[in-house]
């Protein structure tokens, strides 16, 4: 029989084969709760797959068309030294602008480690410039040429050393929720097909009998294939559908929560779920049919 018309069968369904396979008792419910429970832990792992690749671009975003210039000088040659900086960056190919930060800005980026009330005025802090690239970008080496012989107190960084870590990280994270789906679709695919062994195991008289009235292996096979793919689609989605409920419920991405709160689903990423129950099904019809042809040639 073909492809197409094992699946047709799947879903037309035949009451007499259907008799086959006993419609409840333990390895239903094994096949219900596996399969909805593997599709709920789908849903989470590529929910993190995903938000680590929006992770990764956008860290890369952010820091691939800025740099931050340091200026440490003593506090009577901070001014000019900022001056001769800001005459370097506006007269370098590739940046589009450069600024000095404020005492509010920089209070404000060393807000969190040291409270809001730091006094800025009164302490030693490095004079911060931001610089934002054009779409061609500038030449660091030939900057940092520049300001070592006319900035001296100058120290330019490109967020490099920055940017290659957290990127490398999230694509690993992305990576791990790669290999998880991967995982848990074997995973699947192994307790569905000991459910079915069980299952043909325990049917084996009756398996005996429906031969000795004539009935093909692949009746029989098709039988415990039908059923089991249809067992594993159910609680594929239900499981998938708890498991897009769970990610509703997750706070939405916010500046201050970083990644934590980034981990649901956005625009046509809510469509990747739904593919899951279809791919459950697959792996029980691939499973249960693999099975079902090894247990009947042992029992032959």
């Amino acid at each position: 029989m073909s492809l197409k018309a094992s699946i047709s069968t799947i879903f037309m369904g035949d009451s007499q084969a259907d008799r086959v396979v006993p419609p409840t008792g333990f390895t239903a419910r094994l096949t219900l709760f596996a399969a909805a429970t593997m599709a709920f832990l789908t849903v989470f792992a590529l929910a993190l797959s995903l938000a680590s690749g929006r992770l990764a671009a956008r860290w890369g975003d952010e820091l691939a068309q800025s740099s931050t210039l340091r200026i440490s000088a003593p506090a009577e040659q901070m001014e000019a030294q900022t001056e001769a900086a800001l005459t370097v960056l506006q007269s370098t190919p590739g940046i589009a602008s450069a600024r000095a930060l404020s005492d509010d800005e920089q209070r404000a980026l060393l807000a969190p480690w040291f409270g809001p009330d730091l006094p800025v005025d009164g302490l030693p802090i490095p004079q911060l410039i931001e610089i934002l690239e054009d779409d061609e970008g500038y030449d660091a080496a030939g900057l940092r040429l520049r300001l070592q012989a006319e900035v001296p107190g100058a120290v330019l960084d490109d967020h490099t050393r920055w940017r290659k870590p957290l990127e490398r990280a999230a694509g690993r994270l992305r990576l791990l929720g790669w290999v998880a789906i991967l995982l848990i679709t074997a995973t699947t695919g192994v307790m569905i097909t000991l459910a079915a062994n069980a299952a043909l195991a325990a049917n084996s008289q009756v398996i005996a009998v429906l031969r000795l009235i004539g009935a093909r292996d692949t009746y029989i096979a098709r039988a415990f294939v039908r059923r089991f793919t249809l067992r594993a689609l159910l609680g594929a989605t239900i499981g998938a559908g708890l498991g897009m409920l769970a990610m509703l419920l997750l706070p939405a991405a916010q500046d201050e929560g970083g990644f934590l709160t980034g981990l649901g689903f956005s625009g046509f990423g809510w469509v990747l779920p739904l593919i899951i129950p279809p791919l459950t099904g697959a792996v029980a019809f691939a499973a249960t049919g693999a099975a079902a042809r090894r247990v009947l040639a042992e029992l032959a």
